[in-house]
This record gives structure tokens, sequence and C-alpha cells, in this order.
């Protein structure tokens, strides 16, 4: 549902159900023919009006602005990857229930991420998706500007409104340069999601950074006081900001001024997570007024390094799971390194079967999450039954999609998030003919997959063409489907109605991992490595199982044992447990809701965020 202001009585209404019409090439939506009518009789009234509310909208009320290259909020809005965007999704979500005053940034990706295509092998081919913008979001009259290789480029901007529970606003705001006027690469920078080479990254990277505070400032959000960055992709505003504030002379800059409004969150151990440019390339593109010595002593001295540009220029600085705060403490041990767990948006994640369910037994588990505690005591039949409907629509859905046989009776494990090897996928094809002699001879499996590889990710791609060989391979033994183009819908479908969700990556390079998370506030037990958020979620046979020991090891000795250890839980505990003790596997769904999922969701880390680094 996305809700949306009636311009002429200020009345939130569905964009699918009020009447709508276009003016000036915008979408508006009204409650009623009376307010239609009234638009009608003069239109620029009410369009003065709503240009006027979004300047006070912005001096009054918002005090963070939260910068994020990709924001998942809408699967008709394909401007996300992964994780990243779910989890800044989720997070302005949780703000908008919460009535925090925060603003979000991003970009407006007119191609968004890819749309996903496999052939019979395996093999990845990505094509542009379409999507209309107005449909969704509304083109705001103001535009700013910004220098790129010297160039002038117009960015204008978009508004989508995330409304909370209470209807409170979180909007966020899309930068778009395909503008007349721009050079035609200018006005592909917000094309593609990470696409092109080095010069279109960090040229995207100033739009987000640089054009985005410019762009606050000219819609009126001049009373800012925190700017939170989403990984380092933004750490561009830094520079902003030190720009606006002037050199009060000679090399006094007011650096802990400036770093007292910043917030960093670093999202990865992984090298492709921060990026890098060489400063022949800054040289080039980066064309504001400041020093590039400034620019080498705050982002490294041999090439411009975006993590450290953030991490030298904010006062608060966090990890996204305990294990990872220590982990990015060891990377970057000159710098103090805090960590908030992660958590996923609970109304969001939470399918129909079990939002009803809760309804029922824990009123007021959607504005206050942590009320999902006492999910301990909810009838295990009705449990049961809640996880049967969300289980009948996911395998509906996959036997429409790949026109194989489903069973809605066998256990169904899935595992679904960003194809790179170190996510490890196949893990659990490291013996296949085991894999096959536990489904023949304990219970039978089912196996879904779902996730896409980066254009340039060449050992994704590989991975998604094993699971796709496997497939093949043992279509006797097991049923194993790869679905296309994992999305918000799907993943709604995915983690509500597997039995089990599978994590296998290799340790330490879990930062978090929030798929897991969402499967919990349905009920569904995680089998996982010891990474991330599941060391502080797992309880061994209570919350769900484990896979291999919490310190790293040498890979291909840890593949084996890790395998190891996947198959005996699988052959010795998991599957007998569910085809034969299936009121304990009940008690284990309840126990995750009750233990997990009241603590691992937005609501409790928003709350953190606001206690130590935005107050």
């Amino acid at each position: 549902m996305n809700m949306v202001k009636d311009p002429v009585c200020g009345m939130m209404v569905d964009e699918d159900k009020s009447l709508r019409m276009f003016y000036q090439g915008e979408a508006w939506y009204f409650c009623s023919d009376l307010c239609r009518h009234g638009f009608l009789e003069n239109p620029e009234r009410f369009v003065e009006r709503l240009d006027s509310s979004i300047s006070d909208l912005g001096e009054i009320s918002r005090r963070i602005a939260y910068f994020s290259m990709e924001v998942g909020v809408d699967s008709d809005m394909p401007i996300y990857s992964g994780g990243l965007g779910i989890l800044a999704g989720d997070t302005l979500k949780s703000c908008a229930d919460l009535k925090v005053p925060m603003v979000g940034v991003s970009m407006l990706y007119a191609n968004g991420y890819f749309d996903q295509k496999l052939d019979e092998w395996g093999n990845q081919q990505e094509l542009p998706m379409t999507w209309d913008p107005a449909r969704l979001a509304r083109r705001l009259r103001v535009t700013t500007q910004v220098p790129i290789e010297n160039r002038i480029v117009t960015v204008q901007a978009w508004q989508y409104d995330i409304v909370g529970a209470t209807g409170f606003t979180v909007p966020l705001i899309l930068l778009d340069t395909n503008v007349n006027g721009n050079a035609v690469f200018d006005r592909e920078l917000t094309t593609w999601l990470y696409g092109g080479d080095e010069r279109y990254r960090i040229a995207q990277e100033i739009v987000l950074g640089l054009a985005g505070v410019r762009m606050l400032r000219a819609l009126g959000y001049t009373e800012l006081q925190r700017f939170h960055m989403n990984e380092g992709h933004a750490a561009f505003l830094a520079i902003k900001l030190l720009e606006e504030q002037g050199n009060r002379g000679g090399s006094d800059w007011d650096f802990s001024g400036i770093r007292k409004k910043c917030i960093f969150t670093t999202h990865t151990p992984v090298s492709a997570g921060h990026d890098r440019f060489s400063y022949d390339l800054v040289r080039q593109v980066l064309t504001e007024p400041l020093p590039l010595e400034l620019i080498q002593m705050l982002g490294g001295k041999d090439q411009l390094n975006m993590t450290y540009l953030a991490l030298n220029m904010s006062d608060y600085i966090n990890g996204v799971a305990k294990r990872h705060g220590e982990v990015a403490q060891e990377m970057f041990p000159g710098y103090s390194i805090d960590s908030i767990t992660n958590g996923v948006h609970s109304v969001t994640w939470t399918s129909e079967s079990f939002k009803a369910l809760y309804d029922r037994y824990i009123p007021g588990w959607r504005n206050d999450p942590f009320g999902l505690r006492h999910a301990i005591s909810i009838p295990k039949q009705e449990v049961w039954d809640a996880h049967v409907e969300a289980k009948t629509r996911l395998i509906e859905e996959v036997n429409r999609r790949t026109q194989l046989s489903f069973n809605n009776d066998v256990l169904t494990l899935g595992f679904a998030r960003r194809a790179t090897p170190y996510k490890r996928a196949d893990l659990i094809f490291f013996d296949p003919d085991q894999l096959a002699e536990i489904a023949k001879t304990v219970g039978p499996i089912q196996l879904i997959f779902g996730g896409k590889a980066h254009p340039r990710d060449g050992g994704g791609k590989d991975m998604i063409r094993r699971v796709v060989q496997f497939a093949r391979q043992f279509k006797n033994d097991i049923s194993i489907a790869y679905l296309e183009n994992y999305d918000i819908a799907l993943a709604k479908l995915l983690t509500s109605g597997v039995d089990l969700w599978l994590n296998t990556p290799h340790r330490p390079l879990e930062a978090s991992g929030t798929s897991g998370m969402k499967a919990v506030h349905n009920g569904i037990p995680n089998f996982s490595v010891l990474d991330g958020w599941w060391i502080e979620g797992h309880i061994e046979g209570v919350t769900g199982w484990s896979i291999g020991p919490r310190t790293p090891t040498q890979s291909e000795t840890g593949d084996q044992e890790d395998a190891q250890e996947l198959y005996q839980k699988l052959r010795t505990v998991i599957v007998p447990m569910f085809y034969q003790e299936r009121d304990q596997w009940i008690n284990v769904m309840r126990q995750s809701v009750a233990f997990n999922a009241s603590f691992f969701n937005t609501h409790r880390m928003v709350q953190q965020y606001a206690v130590n680094a935005y107050v």
C-alpha cells in the first residue's frame, strides 16, 4: 500500500484506490471528486502549497539526513540490489513508525539494478528494468547543480513518502540527472545502480554526496544536525559540509565541528565493498573547490578510499553486528568502532497469515515488536496452520515459475541472497551423493535458491551455474529450483514459506545478514554458519542450528568440516525432527519468533541509533 497526501484536503489516501489525474506531467491523487474538482479550479494554488509545505517540513521537523546509495522500499521501485538497500528501506520505515525526524537521500535509477534472466545452464543475463517513477514518487520543482569534470550537472529530485503506522511521513529524496541540458554521460549517471566503470561510479558518488547535500539545502532542510552515511558511497557529503563551512584561514578547517555531524555505518569486511579511486581520476572528475591535499589527508595518500574518508570525518562509527564490530575494529585499529546489530521492519517481512496470528494473540506488536516474545504461548496448531498457509503460497509460485512439482509436505530449505563466492551457495552440494542419500533414507528434501550476481562478479555467476548444474544432475532425487530476480516480493514469499533458512558464508565475512531475521518473523528456524547476527541469535536446538565453529578456518578444510556438520545435523537432528517430532519442530518455530524476531527488528535498531548516535 502506497499512501500519498491529497493536496486539497491533506488526508492520506491509497494510490491504488484514490482518484488520479496528471497535471504538468506529475501524478496527483485525491480522496474524492470534491477534492479533484477543487484542484482543477486553481491547480497552481495547491502546487504552491505543496512546495511550501516541503520547505516548512525540512526547516521545522527534520534533524537527521540518511544517505544510502540504494534503498529498498517497494518491489516496483528497483533502486536496490540486496541487503544494504533493504536495510536502508527498513530503517526509514521504522523511523516513520517511531516518528524519528529523518529525511532519506538516494538515487533514482531509471534502469534499476538489472532484470536477471537465467538460461537452462544457469548463465545469467542482465537486462534493463522498466518502471515508471511518476507512479510511485512525485517530481519536485527544485533543482540543484554540481560540477563534474568541470561541467555543470543539473540534478532534479523526486520524493517518495514513507508513511508510518501513525501517519508520520519520512520523505525519501531521489536524485536524478536525466535533465535536459546535461551531457549524455551526465544524464545517464542515475540510469544504473552500481553500473559502469570507475569514472561512472565516482561521478555517481559525487551526485549522491555533494548534490545530495545541496538538494537538501535547496528543499529547505536547513536545520539538519546529523548526516548518517549508510556505507562509504556517500562520504563526499563530508567534503561538501567542509566546503560549506569554509576555511577559517590557513589550515584552520573546522574538522571537529563537521565530524560531530557525521555518522558512519560500515557493512562489510569484504574488500570489494570499500570503494577506492586513483587520484588521477579524482583530479579529473571531482572539481569541488577543496585542495587535493585536504582530500588526501582525509581519504588516503595513495588513493581515495571512501571508507577512510567516512571514518576520518565521522564522530560515531559502527558495525552491524557485535562480531562485525570486532572485525571492523581489527580492520581499522585507529578508530573507535561501536556495533549496532541490524534488524528488519517487522510488519513488512511478516506474512499475512502470521500478521493475523499476531494480531489475535499479541495486540500492539506492529509498533512494538518486542511484544513478539509472547509468541512462545501461541497455540502450536495455529502456528503450524499459519505456516502451512504461507508455504502453500510459496510452493504454488515456485511451481508456476519453474514447471516443477514441489510438494507442500516435503521439508523445504531456502537459500537466497546476493550470489558471490564467499556466500557459498553451493556448500550443501559439497558431497551431493551424501545429500541425496539423506533425502532417500531419512526424509525427502526440497531446495529453493535465489539471488543475483553482480554483472562483473564472475565467481558469483559461476556459483549460480553450479547450483543449476546440481539441480539438473539430481532432479530424480531432490527437487531444486533457482528462481530468477530475487527481489522484495520474492523474498517475502521465500522467507515466510520455506521450512528452514540456510546460510553458509565463509567466516568472518558475513557482517550481519538480515534474510534470516525475516525468516524468524514467520517462525522459520535458521540453519546457519556462526557469523554475523546468528552468533547473537543462535541457541542450539532452541532457535535453530549452527554449522561449524565460531572461529574462521582455512577455506578448503573449512568447507569440508562445515559441509560434514551440515550433513550430520540434517541426518540426525533436523530431518527426523521435521517428519517425526512435529510438536518439537513447532516449539523451535515459536522460540525463533519469541527470542529472535522480538529483538532483531529495525524498531529496536533505530532506537539504539537514536540513543547512541542521533542525540
